[in-house]
């Protein structure tokens, strides 16, 4: 729509002082160099202004050229991770100097708008191999196979640290048991003796009898050739499964949980955040 022609303050004044005395916009247009389309815009601007000068014009005036919008644009699409600070960066050194705030409100214009990434886990070619491996395997498994390994029949364990203390746990479908706390670095030597003095009785104390399967994330102790040689010397089935996959590994819901109800509590030293793990 096309800007209303700016006409002196004493046409205004005047257009203005008309309109008081009772004439139509209309009449008031059909004078020379008058429209009533201006006139219309000149009445209406009073009346909610109460004044006659002209205003200042709203807003800024568009800083940035159509070629450095395509380039912003171009680079946002392509590296969706890109901040306004790098925009800004970027137009400064095409000669160009505009605010955060301004790449917002262009950005905003085309229909773009900001987000936080998505945490995932770190993913390291290794790790992608080692997960496509683990798929190609179990491809073919029929889903009796599987059954061994639901949530029933498994005892996920982690150790974690919670505050200045770190615990190991377990659970399973049919509860949790055992909850140890650790003193020193664990090592190890230390992770089989936590294994040996709390698992068994955990499953005993869960009676899952003989078809359970023991479960532990890819913690360098875990898989040790010392501990794989521990748990076979035990007869304890255990689930080999690829690092950085928290899919495979539901005690992290159960650490996360535990955070919250000790969080309530307001534990005031390590003796009541223990006691709060425990109960």
């Amino acid at each position: 729509m096309g800007k209303t022609k700016e006409l002196s303050k004493d046409t205004i004044d005047k257009i203005v002082d008309l309109q008081k005395a009772g004439m139509s916009y209309r009449t008031i247009g059909n004078q020379p160099g008058k429209k009533a389309t201006t006139v219309g815009a000149i009445i209406r601007k009073w009346k909610k202004f109460k004044m006659t000068v002209n205003l200042p014009p709203t807003g800024a005036p568009y800083k940035i050229s159509p070629r450095g919008v395509s380039m912003i644009l171009r680079k946002v699409r392509d590296q969706p991770r890109t901040t306004r600070e790098d925009l800004v960066n970027d137009l400064k050194r095409a000669g160009t100097t505009v605010s955060t705030v301004t790449i917002s409100i262009t950005l905003h214009s085309h229909g773009l708008r900001s987000c936080s990434a998505h945490k995932v886990p770190l993913l390291k070619p290794a790790h992608v191999q080692a997960h496509l491996k683990f798929a190609k395997d179990h491809l073919d498994d029929p889903d009796e196979a599987w059954k061994k390994y639901r949530p029933k029949s498994t005892i996920p364990t982690e150790q974690h640290a919670g505050g200045n203390i770190m615990l190991w746990g377990c659970f399973s479908a049919k509860g949790t048991e055992r909850l140890h706390r650790i003193e020193g670095r664990m090592d190890g030597a230390m992770y089989h003796e936590i294994l040996g003095n709390n698992l068994l009785p955990s499953v005993r104390a869960l009676k899952m009898g003989r078809g359970w399967v023991f479960q532990h994330d890819s913690d360098p102790k875990h898989t040790a050739s010392a501990t794989k040689e521990w748990l076979r010397k035990k007869h304890f089935k255990f689930l080999e499964w690829p690092s950085q996959s928290p899919d495979l590994n539901p005690i992290e819901n159960l650490w996360r949980e535990l955070k919250l109800r000790v969080a309530q509590r307001q534990p005031q030293n390590l003796k009541d955040l223990e006691k709060a793990c425990i109960e």
